[in-house]
């Protein structure tokens, strides 16, 4: 996987601590950095796709993440049933 986005993180050099808070409430200042963020959706998707579970991920705590992943399932079922159904017809 073409991990090239690193370069252009606007976390680049940052203390990484910023990034693992305690909690999700206190992950406010690592939102903001990955918000102005040039590759946020790379470092999302990264983290998606190694399913990452500490810290902020382009813009997303573990929590929102595995929400991200659960709304994809359902869309991707629910896109499959409906091709399905015009298959069928």
């Amino acid at each position: 996987m073409d991990r090239g986005w690193l370069h252009e993180s606007a976390c680049k050099g940052l203390d990484p601590a910023i990034f693992y808070p305690s909690t999700d409430d206190d992950a406010h200042e690592a939102k903001a950095i990955c918000a102005v963020c040039p590759v946020q959706e790379a470092c999302l998707e990264h983290a998606i796709g190694h399913r990452e579970h500490n810290g902020v991920w382009g813009g997303a705590t573990e929590r929102e993440r595995q929400r991200i992943i659960r709304r994809r399932r359902r869309l991707r079922a629910l896109s499959a049933s409906e091709t399905a159904g015009a298959v069928g017809n």
